[in-house]
Parts: C-alpha cells; sequence; structure tokens
C-alpha cells in the first residue's frame, strides 16, 4: 500500500502544525530559489556555446554525484528501504528529473520559451487535478482563489505577447508537466521509508544514466566550450558556473523540494514552485542585465498573492478537518502513480 500525504488532514495539531508548515514553507522557497538560478547560469553557458542538452547532463551528473554519498549515508544500511522503493526511484528519476528536462527542450525546437514554460507550470493544476479526481481531495474556495490569481499571474511573467504555439511543441510541453506534476506528487509520498536525501540521490542517479543513453544515441545534442562565462559584468569559470548548477540547482533543490513535499503535501508545495519563474526573472536581472518589464513585475506580485492565498487557503481546509477524522490516502497495489520533473528553466535557459 502506498500512502500520500493528505493536502487536507491535519498531521500535527495546534503549534506543532504551525511549526512544520513554516519549515515546509522555508523549504519550498528555497528548493524554488535553487531551481530558478540555473536558467540565468545556463543561459550565461549557452552564450558561451555550450548546448541545452551539455549543459543539463553536467547538472544532473555532478548534483548526483555530489548527494549521493549522503544519501548512502542516510540509509544507515538499510538497503531494504532500496529495494521496497526501487520502482518508485525509477519513476521519479525518469519523469521527475530526465523527462521533465529532455520534454523542456524538445518542445523549445517547435515553440517559443514562454508558451512552453506556462504549459510546462501548469503542473500546479495538474497536482489539484489529480488529487481531487483521483483521491477526493477538492480544493476549498480560498485555495480556487490563490490559483487563479498565480495562474493570471505566470502569464504575466511570462510576457507571452505575439507567441505562436505549434502542436509538436505542446505536446512536449506536456511531457515536460506531467514531469512536473510526478515530481510533486512523489515529494509528498510519506510511506517510503527513504530520506529527502536518498530519494533525491536515487532520483539524481536514473535521470543522469537516462539523459546520458540519450546523449550518447545522438537525441541529447551535446556540445561544450572552456570560454569564461559573462555573470554580473565578471568573467566567472566555465567549471564554477557548471559546480553552482550541480550543487545548488539540482542537488540541494531537490532534496529541499522533497523536504517541502512531505511536511506541506503535493498541492501547496506546487504552488509555492511557482515563485521559480518570478525569482528566474530576478536572477536574470541581477546576473544578465535583462531587466523585467512593468508587467512581469506586476505579474510576479499576483503570483505571490496567488501563492499567499493558496497556503492560506490549505490551512483553512485543514483547520476545518476534525484530528484523526480523515485517514492518510492509499492507493491499492499496483503501477506507481505517475507521481514528479523539476521545473526547469525560465526563460531563456534550462530548469
Amino acid at each position: 500500500m502506498a500512502t500520500l500525504a493528505h493536502d487536507a488532514s491535519p498531521r500535527a495539531g495546534g503549534a506543532a502544525l504551525r511549526s512544520t508548515t513554516g519549515v515546509g514553507l522555508a523549504l519550498a522557497l528555497a528548493s524554488a530559489l535553487c531551481f530558478s538560478l540555473s536558467g540565468p547560469l545556463a543561459a550565461g553557458l549557452f552564450a558561451t556555446g555550450w548546448t541545452p542538452g551539455a549543459v543539463v547532463l553536467v547538472r544532473v551528473v555532478v548534483g548526483a554525484l555530489v548527494v549521493l554519498p549522503f544519501g548512502l549515508v542516510a540509509l544507515r544500511g538499510d538497503w531494504n528501504a532500496v529495494l521496497r522503493n526501487l520502482r518508485l526511484l525509477v519513476v521519479y528519476g525518469a519523469l521527475g528529473v530526465a523527462a521533465t528536462q529532455f520534454c523542456y527542450f524538445a518542445a523549445i525546437q517547435h515553440m517559443q520559451v514562454g508558451p512552453a514554460l506556462l504549459i510546462e507550470y501548469s503542473s500546479a493544476a495538474a497536482v489539484v487535478a489529480y488529487l481531487w479526481l483521483r483521491h477526493g481531495q477538492r480544493p476549498g474556495r480560498l485555495t480556487l482563489v490563490g490559483i487563479t490569481l498565480a495562474a493570471a499571474g505566470l502569464i504575466l511573467v511570462l510576457d507571452l505577447t505575439g507567441t505562436a504555439l505549434d502542436a509538436v511543441g505542446v505536446a512536449w510541453a506536456l511531457g515536460a508537466m506531467v514531469g512536473v506534476s510526478a515530481y510533486f506528487l512523489v515529494n509528498a509520498r510519506v510511506d517510503t521509508g527513504l530520506p529527502p536525501i536518498s530519494l533525491a540521490a536515487g532520483g539524481l542517479v536514473v535521470g543522469a544514466a537516462l539523459l546520458g543513453l540519450l546523449a550518447a544515441v545522438g537525441l541529447l545534442p551535446v556540445a561544450t566550450s572552456t570560454d569564461a562565462v559573462d555573470l554580473a559584468g565578471a568573467a566567472v569559470p566555465a567549471w564554477l558556473v557548471l559546480a553552482i548548477l550541480g550543487v545548488v540547482t539540482a542537488g540541494l533543490a531537490y532534496v529541499t523540494g522533497i523536504g517541502a513535499g512531505r511536511r506541506l503535501g503535493a498541492r501547496p508545495s506546487s504552488f509555492v514552485g511557482l515563485l521559480e519563474v518570478v525569482s528566474a526573472v530576478f536572477f536574470a536581472w541581477l546576473l544578465l542585465g535583462e531587466v523585467p518589464s512593468l508587467v512581469q513585475a506586476g505579474g510576479g506580485l499576483l503570483v505571490l498573492t496567488g501563492v499567499v492565498v493558496v497556503q492560506q487557503g490549505e490551512a483553512a481546509t485543514r483547520r476545518t478537518v476534525p484530528p484523526g477524522a480523515v485517514e492518510p490516502v492509499t492507493v491499492e497495489p499496483g503501477p506507481v502513480e505517475p507521481v514528479t520533473a523539476e521545473p526547469m528553466t525560465v526563460p531563456g535557459a534550462a530548469t
């Protein structure tokens, strides 16, 4: 039996619940900030001749190499936990890491970055729909208001003026959306027995292996450069940029994201994840000199407002459920539900 954290159920009472929520929000925000840094850093590498495939492959491989030793130590020799969750680890690495990256870059070969990201980040709404239809976790009215505000803000931040859609590109972007949705749903699993850092390590290793395979057969074009990267007016060695991409935007981002999902549930953490797009615009301004427009700034405020309203709505829902009234959601034995891709990057980059 697989147990998901129920977004509407009280997992602790009073001060304990507030403390758990506070830590979860801090971890979710940290994860979004880490992921968002990948876009501007990757854009700097692209300008020197790196291909998106090469950046993503190195980023995930470095992340896996850094996190894996800590993940093994955290297991404390409990290899049964790995064997019990082997299929889940494969799903997490295949969907939450490899598929998100690959589908996103395939999408932007056929359409502009803005609409591709909008489709990818509709994963937050997809998580809401999945939990509602599959597990009966119906969002409250305040949560729905927050969803609407966040969606409107996301459209403004991505500045979709004059964009055109392509059927093939939309299909690949939807694939990325499925991967991101799986990322948040797997993060919310509370019954695995795997420490967050061990789950992150397993997912990154699987993702690195799959991306390496795609590169080996030529489906993920790889080209590199040794030229320094221009960031915030300074020439930064390429190896240092790659190290930050691997350690911070892959390793740390995944570990904190899993910790957030287990404390908040899939629904709230997926909406906090939308702040990745907003903070990516800020980092692009800081590191690349790409000044956001007033429309984008207003959209960012709308996204932030929507995230806050969603969190208030989730808190209100938890308060209306008597302690012990809602049991953990169970899933019949069988194939693991697509449960997440990492958000990827931002306009002009790769998450």
